[in-house]
């Protein structure tokens, strides 16, 4: 093979190690009680994985152990670091984990006209600290492992500046850098990093929204397309491709051109 075309074999190859077989595997859901996190915990279930599942809802969580034999129920709020220590400590009793994937999420649409400090850092203690507490517990065991995968749940609206978006969206670009730089320093190790950035998926959260969603798909078939994203493996799992491509080609036009088309589609 030709230095050219190795090269461009290269750019198509697999960013991450293919999770393709779970039978056996060991894997924790950070935000499995509602929306994506349950809905991925539960087909990871059915894919034969052992799924540890965290969550405010200690009663929710109950019901998806009962619901799934052999689920770990570890209740907990992603913002107090003694309690996920503690709970990364149980999920570790059996060995490292074969993948940590951080759902926990907070959405409430605001506007600069409408500034919450309280709720700004709230936004920011459970969509990007809270992935920190995270991997302050799991990041140890992982790299001496020298396997293992983890997969950040951001959103499309850390792309760029989006209307109403004003505690939610700077979150969400922060965990998309942060996933970034997890994958240069941990892929030469043979550790996978991702992000999952959906577009409208049919959950507790956008049920907050006023306006029609475009491209709106369900949880179920959110967590088919993440599955499928670590199977190939891909770092960046989008969806749906209808909505999310265009929204990347917007990303890259200047601010002038992005403001003039936002403000147009949404008439904000």
């Amino acid at each position: 093979m030709t230095p050219a075309r190795t090269r461009r074999f290269a750019l198509f190859a697999p960013m991450n190690p293919r999770l393709d077989d779970w039978a056996g595997k060991r894997v924790w859901i950070v935000g499995g009680s509602t929306g994506i996190g349950l809905a991925t915990a539960q087909a990871l279930h059915a894919a034969g994985a052992t799924v540890y599942v965290s969550a405010r809802k200690a009663q929710a969580l109950g019901e998806f152990i009962t619901a799934h034999p052999g689920a770990v129920a570890l209740p907990l709020d992603v913002c107090d670091r003694d309690a996920v220590r503690t709970c990364a400590q149980q999920a570790l009793q059996l060995g490292p984990l074969d993948l940590v994937m951080y759902c926990a999420g907070l959405y409430k649409p605001m506007q600069a006209m409408d500034f919450n400090l309280d709720d700004m850092v709230k936004h920011q203690e459970t969509n990007y600290v809270g992935a920190l507490n995270v991997l302050d517990a799991v990041l140890p065991s992982i790299i001496k492992a020298g396997h293992g995968h983890l997969s950040l749940v951001s959103s499309v609206a850390g792309y760029r500046g989006l209307p109403k978006s004003l505690a939610y969206g700077p979150t969400k670009a922060a965990l998309i850098h942060l996933a970034e730089v997890l994958h240069l320093d941990l892929q030469p190790r043979g550790i996978g990093v991702s992000v999952v950035n959906p577009g409208f998926v049919d959950t507790p959260l956008t049920a907050q929204n006023d306006f029609k969603m475009p491209a709106l798909i369900t949880t179920a078939q959110a967590a088919h397309l993440i599955l499928r994203g670590w199977a190939d493996g891909k770092f960046e799992i989008h969806f749906p491709a209808r909505f999310t491509w265009p929204l990347k080609l917007l990303a890259m036009l200047p601010f002038r051109a992005y403001r003039a088309l936002v403000r147009k589609g949404t008439g904000l």
